[in-house]
Formats: structure tokens, C-alpha cells, sequence
């Protein structure tokens, strides 16, 4: 994996500017902060977004992939301002559950998601190295 870092470019924060990668393919549906029986234990968006996280890595470890493979992340989301103030507690999590990797990153405020007390849905693209 190798991170895209155009000469002159200021570094960013929490994400990367582009990855190159080959090897399996591993594409992981929006998850939302709801637990494994579809119930939803936070109302808080940083919990929601924890859980989203350990959502992502469940189905990621199916593939035999983990958060370090991940390339490419959307983070949709429904209040911009309630993402932007959760910033800290967002990062927590994340680099409780992902670690200090960040993949090419993009953030979009939705009108709303499919379930009504999702605050965020988070998909990702992983890539699992060759052997």
C-alpha cells in the first residue's frame, strides 16, 4: 500500500489524500451504529460511529482483511455540526478500533439515512495483500 502524497501538499489530518494498492478486494456495505441484533445501544453520534467502526471490522475479519487494509472510507452523515463538535471522541474511537491507519477519506451530509436513529453509515473499500 502506498499513500499518495503530492510534493508541497499539506499533510491531512486523519485521512489520506489517495492509496495505491493491489491485491483481494474487499467492499463493505454502509454500516450504521446499530449492534448485531439491528438495535441501537447509542444515541450519541460518537457511539454510533464506534459502533459503526466495529461493525466495519466484523465484516472485514470475515474477509480475512483487518482496518490496516482499508483504502477508502465515505462517512455519511446527517448533522455536519454534530460530526464537526464529536471530532475528539471520533477520533478516539477510531483509532481505538482502526488504529493510526487513514485510508482516503470522504465525509457527506445526507438528508437523512434509511433508518431513522442512524446518525451516520460508514463504507468502506479494503485491500488485502497479496501473499
Amino acid at each position: 500500500m502506498q499513500i499518495l502524497q503530492p510534493p508541497g501538499w499539506a499533510r491531512p489530518r486523519g485521512y489520506s489524500n489517495g492509496i495505491a494498492a493491489s491485491g483481494r478486494l474487499v467492499f463493505v456495505s454502509g454500516m450504521i451504529g446499530w449492534d448485531a441484533e439491528c438495535r441501537f445501544k447509542a444515541r450519541d453520534f460518537a457511539g454510533q460511529v464506534r459502533q459503526a467502526l466495529l461493525n466495519v471490522a466484523a465484516v472485514l475479519a470475515e474477509a480475512g482483511a483487518r482496518p490496516e487494509h482499508i483504502v477508502r472510507m465515505t462517512w455519511y452523515v446527517v448533522d455536519k455540526q454534530e460530526y464537526v463538535s464529536s471530532y475528539a471522541a471520533i477520533g478516539e474511537a477510531y483509532r481505538e478500533i482502526i488504529g493510526r491507519h487513514y485510508p482516503a477519506m470522504t465525509a457527506v451530509q445526507v438528508m437523512a439515512l434509511v433508518e431513522d436513529e442512524a446518525k451516520v453509515e460508514i463504507e468502506v473499500t479494503a485491500v488485502v495483500p497479496e501473499k
